[in-house]
């Protein structure tokens, strides 16, 4: 019997190709569905504040902008830390994005008292509203096709071509997250950091080969290319904001009393990175050189 023919015709979210226990993939099925059992804990127990759908509305976005770039991230670091089966907890965290999106815009309107004629207003008239519903709708179409049979049907290219909105996506999620925040923006800021590294990432890897820019070398020279850009990023940010010159901002990355900055957040995920990408490249050397088996490789799965 082939290994096509042995395969199960139905998958759980848990199970690999061959239908056996992934351990990867059932951390990952669970770990998508925590934010909002969390959510719906809190609404039972009264402690979401006064306002509660807003209070959902907003987890529920931060955790939708999260998952998306979790999402983005697969690619990279199955090459940078040389997992290929990363592939594998995409499609369940792309769905993801797409349910906790449509919880951002339930519990606005639940707010709102469902007067769906308001909300339609308030988003035609508030163009950070206008951004994050744009970038709902343009989810809907990869959540539609997000299933095997989906990709067979338009064929590999054209399904590829399609879920390239992803990075349009990413980006107005980006922006909308970075105008509707009216106090600190240092998430918005590492967001927006985190979007433009894995975007370059892949104009780097389309140029060069995710190879070259997956190697240790590649990979750190990136990351602190990023690392830097945040800072100036939040600098410039604050000039054109309120006017605080450049080189008031840019010291306060190197002072303990200034809080924490989003440059050091964005460090502390590099360090991450290049870490465990180093760590598996060791243990890679040191591993036993096994014959390399016939076969397809492992493929993609959104």
């Amino acid at each position: 019997m082939t290994e096509r023919a042995a395969r199960p015709t139905r998958l759980y979210p848990w199970q690999d190709r061959r239908g056996e226990f992934s351990a990867l993939k059932t951390i990952v099925f669970v770990g998508v569905f925590l934010p909002g059992l969390w959510l719906l804990a809190r609404l039972a127990l009264g402690t979401l504040g006064p306002r509660p759908m807003i209070e959902i509305n907003h987890q529920a976005g931060l955790w939708a902008i999260r998952f998306l770039l979790a999402t983005l991230a697969v690619t990279p670091l199955r090459y940078v830390w040389r997992w290929p089966e990363l592939v594998f907890v995409r499609r369940t965290l792309g769905l993801a994005v797409f349910f906790y999106a449509v919880i951002h815009l339930v519990a606005y309107a639940g707010d709102l008292a469902w007067d769906i004629p308001k909300v339609a207003s308030e988003i035609i008239a508030r163009i950070y509203l206008a951004i994050g519903f744009i970038a709902l709708i343009m989810l809907v179409p990869l959540a539609i096709t997000s299933t095997n049979g989906m990709m067979k049907r338009m064929g590999g290219i054209q399904w590829r071509a399609l879920h390239v909105l992803i990075y349009p996506i990413m980006a107005l999620a980006a922006v909308h997250f970075f105008l509707q925040s009216k106090l600190g923006v240092t998430e918005p800021i590492v967001v927006a950091a985190s979007a433009i590294w894995l975007g370059l990432w892949r104009l780097i890897a389309a140029r060069l080969g995710e190879n070259r820019i997956a190697s240790l070398a590649g990979a750190t020279t990136l990351a602190v290319a990023v690392v830097i850009g945040t800072a100036f990023g939040e600098a410039l940010y604050y000039h054109w904001k309120v006017g605080v010159a450049i080189g008031r901002v840019l010291p306060s990355n190197f002072m303990l009393k200034a809080g924490t900055r989003p440059a050091w957040i964005m460090l502390g995920i590099a360090v991450l990175v290049i870490a465990v990408a180093a760590c598996r490249a060791y243990l890679a050397a040191k591993a036993p050189k096994r014959p390399r088996a016939s076969g397809r490789r492992v493929g993609n799965e959104a």
